[in-house]
């Protein structure tokens, strides 16, 4: 729950709130441990709205370490909420 809250928290201040947190995955290789999330963010709504598009989904990667830090983020991928698969 901890990590969660703190990948909540990161992109509440940069980026957009979450749409919905898909998934959070502990990661431990030869070169990091730390978590791995997969996070949905609603991209642009108020742009997407005022010329009567649909919404747009951003799919986001976030790493964390042991201690909670965000190490690194990248949007994945980004589709129309209504699309069924997703756009590269």
């Amino acid at each position: 729950m901890q990590v969660m809250e703190e990948i909540n928290q990161f992109f509440r201040q940069h980026i957009a709130p979450p749409h919905k947190i898909i998934s959070v995955t502990r990661r431990k290789d030869e070169e990091q441990e730390g978590w791995r999330g997969l996070v949905e963010v609603i991209e642009e709504k108020e742009y997407m709205k005022k010329y009567g598009n649909d919404q747009m989904i951003g799919l986001y990667e976030i790493f964390l370490d042991d201690e909670l830090d965000v190490m690194g983020f990248s949007r994945i991928s980004l589709r129309y909420r209504s699309d069924l698969e997703e756009q590269a």
